[in-house]
């Protein structure tokens, strides 16, 4: 088992596959010129299993890929059907760009789950946020997904003047089709421009849905990131990640490996440890594993804390959201 000196038991492990991704959306990627990590310096499949095999031998059920985008790896399928042998509820983040690739692996590896980034329902904005003209592949991998009955979570990073308008437009995507829409509070990583007045928290999202309709709460699980809600009558439902507004941090889970290899016990936190280094060596990883957990931070890494106007964003050291993994 893997806690915290909180008492926090942490069973959910995030792995990103790569930093590397086929969309250029610029909350995410630095705004500079940017260097993919090599080839080389990235987890091997074979280090992916061995680790994830460590972490499973310590009590984590739940195993999410992310990136970058996870789906540009070559190796992507070896690496989804190696970790879908394990004992775990295994699932994914993709921008959904490529699900129409991978669906048969999908199957096969008995995914339940796949959470989608779509910031917004309008083809044009896509291409102004991710760089690229493919939104209607997305919408239609979406489909693809919901066909194969496998549930889609969309994740919506809700940023103001650029896709808060949009909010009721997403809660209307639930009437007649099983999707949970995900709003995301815009946070503040390097590179990425944050600023306060930027977020739209989560009252100011339940305000925008209530104007048009009635929802009330569904319970949620113990170690749920989420707020979780439903229009009455709507065949899907609607959350909010509130981790600027509403923090969640006391019963926080998870652990975060980055694509080369260092681990992250906090989305904010400004240390990682390097797990692949030693592994590489012969080495053991599993003290360095409980060393990292230990020194969590009560809440957000321990870089700030209280009202989020008051933070300032160039005083937070950290990667950039696309080298950590979500």
């Amino acid at each position: 088992m893997i806690k915290d000196s909180f008492n926090r038991v942490h069973n959910y492990l995030r792995v990103s596959l790569t930093d590397n991704c086929n969309l250029r959306c610029f909350y995410c990627m630095p705004e500079e010129d940017y260097e993919f990590t090599q080839a080389s310096k990235l987890m091997q499949p074979s280090e992916i299993e061995t680790l994830a095999k460590i972490f499973v031998q310590e009590g984590v059920n739940k195993i999410r890929l992310t990136g970058g985008e996870p789906l540009v790896r070559k190796d992507a399928a070896q690496i989804i059907l190696s970790l879908s042998r394990l004992p775990v509820d295994l699932s994914l983040t993709t921008n959904g760009a490529r699900v129409h690739d991978f669906i048969n692996v999908f199957l096969e590896a008995g995914i339940k789950s796949i959470n989608i980034s779509l910031d917004t329902l309008d083809a044009d904005k896509f291409h102004i946020i991710t760089r690229r003209d493919i939104y209607q592949q997305v919408k239609d991998n979406i489909g693809l997904l919901l066909q194969n009955n496998i549930k889609v979570k969309i994740n919506v990073v809700v940023m103001k003047g650029l896709n808060d308008m949009e909010i009721v437009d997403f809660i209307a995507w639930t009437k007649d089709e099983p999707v949970e829409i995900r709003f995301i509070e815009f946070m503040p990583f390097a590179g990425n421009r944050w600023t306060s007045n930027q977020v739209v928290s989560l009252e100011d999202i339940l305000q925008k849905v209530s104007s048009r309709y009635n929802y009330y709460s569904l319970p949620g699980g113990t170690n749920d990131t989420a707020k979780h809600y439903r229009v009455s009558g709507h065949a899907g439902s609607f959350a909010v990640i509130s981790t600027m507004s509403a923090p969640f941090c006391s019963t926080c889970n998870r652990m975060r490996l980055t694509a080369d290899g260092k681990l992250k016990n906090c989305l904010f936190s400004e240390t990682e440890t390097d797990l692949l280094g030693p592994l590489r060596k012969g080495e053991e990883v599993l003290p360095l594993i409980h060393e990292c957990i230990a020194g969590k931070a009560k809440a957000l890494g321990g870089q700030f804390s209280g009202l989020f106007e008051n933070i300032e964003a160039n005083t937070i050291h950290n990667r950039s959201m696309i080298t950590i993994g979500g």
